[in-house]
Formats: structure tokens, C-alpha cells, sequence
């Protein structure tokens, strides 16, 4: 028998009250169990829970709390940050790395004989700020590898500040994007130049920025977001292997000589123990020892236990080896 109207508006009401008493009397309980849960399946890759615990983090405003939730625990562990970033200057162009968050970097590329500044991935507003001030940098652009909160959450508080333009890859969604950029668009902020080179697979609209090294004398640099770390890569959290490998191969493509400035710190050493910042590395020294730039490798394919099979095409035999990998690497850094 259906409830009458009035029984059924009492009892939605009564139910609304009580989810609003709940949310009230244990909110900030049931938000740390929230942010706890969602940190845990962020670290994991395995389905459907890590999928919905990256689409939470990633297309609803619950990621952005994770994200803030983040940043107020590492400005509390790390006040001064979690590393010294060593400045870098070669004719007159300065790359300063800002630690932000545990193990993340964002930089200051600033061309001296302006004062004219770029900032990359800047995931702090609070950190970044602080690095233009000590310059007494303009900041004139910011340039986004990709939409993840610890990439992009500085961007508008920023652009707010400073009324620079946003550059990024429009397919992710970027907050604040003034000026959307495609494969091998280039800018320039004073006297440096830069190439947006796209490397989807980390997300659909990763991009990393090729600060070019000709019109100033200098080694080029690459800001490679998520997509190469020392010794490391990203996760491929929206593409699949073979186009992963395109991207890495995008990386591998470069001169020996470019500097890496990855967005993450993952490595270890005498200079992290010393809470020194490791970058840069080279691109040369990446193909030498990073595994990630090695799938091509014989000695890396058979460590791996993997070989071609006889009618596989090589490209998707290298997928198949990064796979593998990336399956070796996660399950190393759960130990």
C-alpha cells in the first residue's frame, strides 16, 4: 500500500535532518576517514577501487579538500620545506626549484636581465609566492604539465595575484588555462623560449615544456611534469602502454645534454638524506640508467623474464615490457 503524500514528505524530511545532523556532529571525523581512505587508493593502482578513488579525486570537489587537506599537513611537517632547493643560473636565465608538498617540485624560471618569470606546476600558491618576492621576480606566466590538484591548485590563487596568463593542454581541464596549447606550440617570456611538447598517458593532456638552450648559450631544459622522474616515471593513470611509450619516447628523443627538472622527487641518496634538491639530471644520464627510457634494453627485457614473440610487433613488445615494469615498481614501492 503507497504512503500517503504527507507520511512520504515526512519521512524524506526526517531523513534529510539526519544526514544533516550526522554531517554536522562527526563532519571532521567522517572527513579525515574520507581523506584517509582516499589517500590509500590513490597509492594503489588495482580496479575499480583505485578508479574511484581517482575519478573522487580528479572531477569532484572532493579532491580539491584531499588536495587542501595536503598542503596544510606538509606546511605543518615541512614549514621551510622538505628540501633546499639549489638555484640554477646559466647566461642570465635562473631556475629556482620551490619543494612544495613531500616530494614535489615546482620551479621559477626567471630571465635575469628582466626579472621576467614563468612558473611551473605551481602546487603551492603560498611556497611559489614566497620564491617570486625572494627574486623580485614578475610573474608573467604559469605553465601546467597537467590538472592533478598537486600540479595545478596554485594556479588561479596566482592568477589572481599576479593577472599572468595560464598555459597548459585543454583536454585536462586545467584551472585557470588563459592559453590553451597544443603539440610543439612555443612561448616566450623574455628572452626564454619554450616548447610545449604533449606526452599523454600520465593523464590525456600531460604536457612537459622544452625551455629551449640555443638562444641563450645554455644546455635546453625539460619540465617533465609526471612523466620522467630520476631513475622513475609516472603512472599511466589515463592512456594506455603503447601511448605511454610514445611520450617516454618524446623524452628519450632529446639531446644527451638537456636538463631534467622533474615535478617529483623519488629518488634516494646522500643529497636527499642531506634534504638537498637532486635536480637536475640529464637526459643523457636518464637513458643510462633510468629503466623507463630503457624498454628497448635486452639486458632489462630478460631481467624481466619478457621476450618478443615471433609475429609481435617491436612497439607493442615495448609496451608489454613497460607494463611489466611499471607492475615491478609498484609493487616495490608497497614494501
Amino acid at each position: 500500500m503507497a504512503l500517503p503524500d504527507w507520511s512520504a514528505t515526512l519521512i524524506a524530511t526526517a531523513s534529510f535532518c539526519g544526514i544533516i545532523f550526522i554531517c554536522l556532529r562527526f563532519g571532521r571525523t567522517l572527513k579525515v576517514i574520507f581523506n584517509k581512505s582516499l589517500g590509500k587508493a590513490m597509492a594503489r593502482s588495482e580496479k575499480p577501487l583505485f578508479r574511484i578513488a581517482y575519478t573522487l579525486y580528479t572531477k569532484t570537489r572532493l579532491g580539491y579538500l584531499f588536495y587542501k587537506r595536503q598542503i596544510k599537513k606538509a606546511r605543518e611537517q615541512y614549514p621551510t620545506g622538505h628540501t633546499t632547493g639549489q638555484p640554477m643560473v646559466m647566461n642570465g636565465i635562473k631556475i629556482v626549484p620551490v619543494p612544495v608538498l613531500s616530494d614535489n617540485y615546482s620551479y621559477l624560471v626567471i630571465d635575469t636581465s628582466s626579472g621576467e618569470a614563468v612558473a611551473v606546476d605551481p602546487a603551492d600558491p603560498q611556497a611559489v609566492q614566497a620564491a617570486i618576492l625572494e627574486e623580485q621576480a614578475t610573474l608573467k606566466a604559469i605553465l601546467c604539465t597537467h590538472k592533478h590538484w598537486d600540479h595545478s591548485g596554485g594556479n588561479n590563487a596566482l592568477k589572481k595575484i599576479h593577472s599572468c596568463r595560464v598555459y597548459g593542454n585543454a583536454a585536462d581541464n586545467i584551472p585557470g588555462l588563459t592559453h590553451p596549447l597544443s603539440h610543439k606550440d612555443t612561448l616566450t617570456v623574455g628572452r626564454m623560449h619554450f616548447k610545449a611538447l604533449l606526452t599523454p598517458g600520465h593523464t590525456v593532456g600531460h604536457m612537459v615544456y622544452l625551455l629551449e638552450g640555443r638562444p641563450n648559450g645554455t644546455p635546453p631544459s625539460l619540465f617533465s611534469g609526471d612523466l620522467v622522474f630520476l631513475s622513475g616515471s609516472g603512472r599511466m593513470f589515463e592512456g594506455s602502454p603503447t601511448t605511454m611509450l610514445s611520450s617516454l619516447d618524446t623524452v628519450g628523443g632529446l639531446s644527451d645534454d638537456t636538463l631534467l627538472w622533474p615535478a617529483k622527487q623519488r629518488c634516494q641518496g646522500e643529497q636527499r638524506g642531506l634534504k638537498l634538491c637532486t635536480c637536475p639530471s640529464t637526459i643523457g644520464d636518464e637513458k643510462a640508467y633510468n629503466p623507463f627510457l630503457r624498454l628497448h634494453s635486452p639486458e632489462l627485457q630478460r631481467a624481466l623474464g619478457l621476450q618478443q614473440l615471433q609475429d609481435e610487433d617491436y612497439t607493442e613488445f615495448r609496451a608489454r615490457v613497460l607494463v611489466e615494469l611499471r607492475k615491478h615498481k609498484d609493487l616495490y614501492n608497497r614494501r
